[in-house]
């Protein structure tokens, strides 16, 4: 996050004081910043990661934490990558130190994956915690995949509380002991509303670690067998499944990490992972079987460790029972299966039902869950009437709410940010693309990604953070025009430069990259770059990207201002045709809007409100000039840019408006001259606390306007 002040995106400053909070005083707020309190609570030596919705909270609370973080001697790091954080749980491998980094999965767990196989091998001697955002089901933004198969994969266990603040702290607390108990890394998997559920729990006061920059040690003895080496690799696996494993399966029994909610028996019985708990809950207190505060009335095992599951005791809880209803979410069905394998080996009859009464992939929503619990009850003589008229309504409004989509409703697809610097980038390929025919154009993870959807509807793949330049290789030299890859400065340091730029400058691909360098890793809440320029209080280096450029290799490089619509286009052209060969980069130089009016707005107020001249830029388009083709909202898709009735009665279409949201970027303008549309625009100064000169000039062109009005004749009416 962007360090400015006043002017920053979001001030964790209440939030910060919250994590002072001492033994038995009481903490309120978001789930994701408890989990940031239960870290100081327990002790932790040193926190990193790579930010990114649901968690990335956690990292810029820290961040922002500085001065407390000095008091106890706590190291917070932010990170490259997702790969860099994870390497940093390293010093848990020969250190009683405990650590945590965060990222958002599956894509961050995908980038860490290697450190991560790594780290599991050798095992950790201080806790580890691997805290991931599971950013799955309808309010995603990345690939549909789960953490669940990473933690098989490479026995990490993994904790994936029941979303209420006192049961996440624990898990975050008892995660570092299991991590010590089985000397293995921990996976606490966050759910997306277990980011953002409310509530408090009762504090604890932090705890320093024993080993910290106020408190230093030696380095450790060299021991060979801590090492993910051969041949030490093959003892640690056997090591795994021999000791860790069974050490892991006591604690959580020990420690009744899981819980046994409802009466001890019963005909029935529902297996549900924590995070999951609260929507089966909600649906079962339809059916009169549990109430709002979770008080179920049918025996649940909630599973707060969805690995690795405890045979005795799923065997336990199964036991006596007709049958058992696993509500797992997404697909492969990993606790369905290994659940069905340990009755099997147990020797139970239990009837197992999951993905036979719900869906195989996709969000477990209230009426996906709702409707496969009332398929399990009536299925064992337990129908609920609520329970299925609630069903019942929901399919209703749903059939009325596809019958209201056939009505012409004008299309909304997601877009960029009003002013976006990036928007101009893309109207401008639009305009090249009509003079040129097409190019291949590979996007990134980014803002730019929103380029995918009308009006520009540009893209061909998108592979990865940081990697599209490395996606568009194998086109390089099969078609007419060069690919065009884009990324953003954000892409660029955590993983393009590395991945795309030095392999093109090594393989001497014949491409075209576009850098956004719009100042800050926009997409993932604005924080700050090693590019970004050092400003008070922020944490950016003033890193040159073309610099870096030039120093792996790069000699074709081009800056250009994005809003300068007919520069871009030009740029771009020149690349696509020139016969130099090899990577061409074109670095797009523009701050992002949202960071730029957080700064000069208050900034603006501030001298406006102690009488000082104050001038603000907006655009406006004439109606009497605009003809109604609508083409600069076509190229230039900007939020702002609207329609709206034309007062001329003689002309049916509306005509081009600019509303109040405009932040004067001038990108419109920009376009229609660019593309020669249309002479519609113009630009305004709107000037707050006015100078003599001002009023003067106002009043010179008021009287200059008037002069030419009288002149003008009105019209004849034709007779009838």
């Amino acid at each position: 996050m962007a360090i400015r002040g006043e002017s920053m995106e979001v001030s964790f400053h209440k939030e910060i004081e919250s994590l002072r909070l001492g033994a038995g005083e009481t903490f309120h707020g978001e789930g994701i910043l408890a989990v940031t309190k239960a870290l100081l609570q327990s002790g932790v030596a040193y926190v990193g990661g790579y930010q990114g919705a649901p968690v990335t909270h956690l990292l810029d609370v820290l961040v922002q934490s500085e001065d407390l973080l000095a008091e106890l001697g706590v190291k917070v790091e932010t990170c490259t990558n997702e790969a860099a954080a994870a390497a940093m749980l390293g010093a848990s491998i020969n250190y009683p130190v405990r650590g945590a980094v965060t990222w958002k999965s599956i894509v961050g767990t995908n980038v860490a994956a290697d450190a991560l196989s790594n780290l599991a091998s050798c095992g950790v001697m201080g806790g580890a915690l691997i805290i991931v955002g599971e950013d799955y089901g309808e309010g995603a933004s990345v690939i549909q995949e789960r953490t669940h198969a990473m933690a098989l994969k490479s026995s990490l266990w993994m904790l994936d509380p029941r979303p209420e603040l006192p049961t996440i702290v624990r898990m975050v607390e008892q995660g570092f002991e299991l991590s010590e108990a089985s000397n293995t890394p921990v996976i606490l998997e966050l759910r997306i509303r277990a980011c953002h559920v409310f509530g408090s729990f009762k504090t604890k006061d932090n705890v320093a670690p024993r080993v910290s920059s106020k408190h230093r040690t030696g380095p450790a003895k060299f021991l060979y067998d801590r090492l993910s080496h051969p041949p030490v690799i093959f003892p640690q696996e056997v090591a795994k499944f021999e000791r860790r494993m069974p050490a892991a399966r006591k604690f959580i029994l020990e420690h009744k990490l899981n819980e046994r909610l409802g009466p001890k028996d019963g005909e029935i019985g529902i297996i549900v992972p924590g995070g999951l708990f609260n929507g089966l809950s909600s649906r079962l207190s339809l059916a009169a079987l549990s109430d709002v505060y979770g008080g179920v009335r049918i025996p649940t095992l909630v599973l707060n460790v969805t690995h690795p599951l405890v045979p005795e005791e799923i065997a336990g809880f199964c036991a006596g029972k007709n049958a058992v209803l696993v509500v797992e979410e997404g697909s492969p069905d990993f606790l369905e299966q290994a659940i069905g394998q340990i009755l099997r080996k147990a020797d139970l009859n239990t009837k197992l039902h999951g993905k036979d009464m719900l869906v195989m992939a996709g969000e477990y929503t209230p009426f996906v869950i709702g409707r496969g619990l009332a398929r399990f009850l009536a299925g064992y003589g337990k129908a609920s009437e609520p329970l299925e008229q609630w069903l019942k309504s929901v399919e209703s409004r749903k059939d009325e709410a596809t019958k209201a989509l056939t009505i012409n409703i004008p299309p909304r697809p997601p877009t960029f940010c009003t002013g976006c610097p990036e928007r101009p980038i893309f109207s401008a390929m639009k305009i090249l693309k009509k003079e040129m025919g097409p190019v291949h154009v590979a996007v990134d993870i980014g803002c730019h990604a929103l380029a995918t959807f009308p009006p520009f509807s540009q893209g061909n793949s998108i592979l990865g953070y940081g990697m599209s330049l490395a996606s568009a290789a194998a086109v390089s030299g099969t078609q007419e025009h060069r690919p065009i890859s884009i990324m953003g400065d954000g892409g660029f340091w955590h993983n393009g430069l590395l991945t795309g730029v030095t392999g093109a400058v090594f393989n001497k691909d014949d491409e075209i990259l576009i850098v956004m360098n719009n100042g800050y890793s926009s997409a993932t809440g604005q924080q700050d770059l090693i590019s970004s320029a050092p400003e008070t209080d922020g944490r950016g280096r003033g890193l040159d990207i073309e610099q870096a450029l030039k120093g792996v290799g790069v000699s074709w490089i081009k800056r250009v201002r994005t809003y300068g619509v007919s520069k871009v286009a030009a740029t771009l052209r020149e690349a696509l045709r020139t016969p130099v060969k090899g990577l061409k980069v074109i670095i797009a130089d523009g701050e992002c809007q949202l960071a730029r009016q957080r700064r000069i707005r208050p900034e603006m107020a501030k001298r406006s409100a102690a009488g000082e001249r104050v001038v603000r830029t907006r655009f406006w388009v004439d109606p009497e000039v605009c003809t109604g083709d609508h083409s600069c909202i076509r190229l230039s898709g900007c939020p702002s840019l609207t329609i709206k009735p034309t007062e001329d009665k003689l002309r049916t279409d509306p005509v081009a408006h600019v509303n109040q949201d405009c932040v004067g970027c001038g990108l419109c303008g920009e376009v229609s001259h660019a593309a020669q549309l249309c002479p519609s625009f113009a630009e305004i100064n709107v000037i707050e606390n006015p100078s003599g000169w001002d009023r003067l000039r106002h009043r010179l062109a008021r009287g200059v306007r008037r002069l030419f009005e009288g002149r003008v004749a009105p019209a004849a009416v034709p007779a009838e």
